[in-house]
């Protein structure tokens, strides 16, 4: 389902402190999405205190403040904390998933995803954050 000319694209924030994993978010996403790209989450904080993305795809281990750390403050942010946020990971960790649901990320996802994968997760967050403005 790709937008039409002349409509919004939505705006996605991806945050991961691996290069590579943010180079292809960004090739995968490009065409249907606005994407901004940083590597760390203080960055992300920083460049949610000037816009505010329609969603946040937020690594999970990251050098300096990781994904949970990052996610906490977010959720502590008046403008950002109803922002969908689906998190990115390459560890599958119980506890980890548990921490994040508490802190009401939409989906999570393992790395390495595929290209389909990520469009499927993006399109169902954005379907669910539409049902629910209209409920």
């Amino acid at each position: 389902m790709s937008q039409t000319e002349g409509s919004f694209k939505k705006n996605i924030l991806a945050v991961d402190d691996d290069i590579i994993v943010l180079t292809r978010i960004s090739s995968i996403l490009r065409n249907d999405y606005d994407v901004v790209t940083v590597n760390s989450g203080v960055r992300a904080l920083k460049y949610l205190e000037l816009e505010k993305p329609d969603l946040i795809l937020l690594d999970i281990h990251m050098m300096q403040q990781d994904g949970i750390e990052t996610l906490r403050k977010i959720r502590n942010t008046e403008e950002c904390k109803d922002i969908p946020v689906i998190m990115l990971t390459g560890v599958e960790n119980k506890d980890t998933v548990m921490e994040s649901a508490k802190l009401g990320i939409c989906d999570y996802l393992l790395k390495p995803f595929t290209s389909a994968e990520l469009l499927k997760r993006l399109r169902r967050a954005f379907a669910q954050e539409e049902q629910e403005a209209e409920a």
